[in-house]
């Protein structure tokens, strides 16, 4: 997708850089050698490597789809502290070698608290650079909406995500709009059902991920990687006009969240620079949602920096 311009438009010439372990060198070189081999004529080097410094090095976009995944009797616990030791490691080669403006996007999760971790440890990095990825949450609730109302998901915008990449984030559509042959509506008239919007839809996007783990086997990969270049285009070329996008983004305190977590918002893109859209209405649901899912986040922090105190 990166190569065929998806994430950065159709004119704009790409470097990758590919990192991954050790174990993995080969078959990361069968991935640099199918790269050549499509032959993209946007696709000027391919870097493919195991060493985090070469990988790192003048880069201006960094998307981190690396982690420790938490596995079958594992506790919280054990997950993060290996997440913390791998995002505090690449924190330190992008703060030494990336570009002084990279663009850095957290997909692995706990994404929030990767990112914010690597805020920590990346401190000449500047805080709106860092950021996580709620797109594919945002783009899941549009296509439940979408399949609902049997409208094309174009026509359906300005959802959003609260919260954590976790089963606690609140998709939120009470000011989401949907085009209808009757112009624009709002989706919760167009659906006429609270009922499932307050509950089924909630918990379809909250339980998405797991769901599809149980169906494949393995986690969300083309949506993720599409989500991914959703995120990255809007942030660097801009939203459209009249339309916001989730994404995780360091708090200011904005609709009442603590500052000190990477929250997802509402926001607006514009000249490589993203705003959190402010003044929405919240209701008494909404707000109750919101505060949960901030809990787990201030929770997830603690348990991080705990971490950090055990290296």
């Amino acid at each position: 997708m990166i190569a065929r311009g998806v994430m950065l438009g159709p004119d704009q010439p790409v470097i990758i850089h590919m990192l991954d372990i050790e174990p993995a060198a080969e078959a990361l070189n069968g991935v640099k050698m199918e790269l050549i081999d499509a032959a993209f004529p946007l696709l000027k080097d391919v870097v493919a490597t195991t060493n985090v410094v070469e990988a790192c090095q003048g880069v201006n976009i960094a998307v981190m789809v690396g982690g420790f995944p938490r596995k079958e009797g594992m506790e919280r616990k054990d997950v993060m502290s290996k997440n913390v030791s791998i995002y505090k490691a690449q924190a330190s080669a992008l703060e030494q070698h990336a570009a002084p403006d990279c663009k850095v996007l957290v997909v692995a999760n706990p994404a929030n608290t990767n990112a914010l971790i690597l805020k920590e440890f990346a401190p000449s990095i500047p805080e709106k650079n860092i950021t996580c990825l709620t797109r594919l949450d945002h783009n899941r609730a549009l296509g439940q909406i979408s399949e609902k109302l049997n409208v094309h998901v174009s026509d359906v915008r300005n959802v959003i995500i609260w919260g954590n990449h976790s089963s606690t984030q609140y998709p939120d559509i009470n000011h989401a709009t949907v085009k209808t042959t009757n112009g624009e509506e709002s989706v919760r008239d167009a659906i006429a059902n609270d009922n499932w919007l307050n509950t089924e839809f909630i918990t379809t996007v909250q339980q998405r991920g797991a769901t599809i783990i149980k169906a494949r086997k393995l986690s969300s990969a083309l949506s993720a990687a599409s989500a991914a270049c959703d995120h990255i285009r809007d942030w660097v070329l801009g939203t459209p006009k009249g339309t916001w996008v989730s994404m995780g983004v360091y708090s200011d305190g904005s609709y009442g969240i603590q500052p000190g977590i990477i929250y997802s918002f509402p926001v607006t893109c514009e000249k490589g620079q993203w705003s959190i859209v402010n003044g929405l209405k919240i209701d008494e649901l909404s707000r109750e949602k919101m505060d949960a899912t901030a809990k787990e986040l201030m929770e997830e922090k603690t348990l991080a920096y705990s971490c950090l105190i055990d290296d």
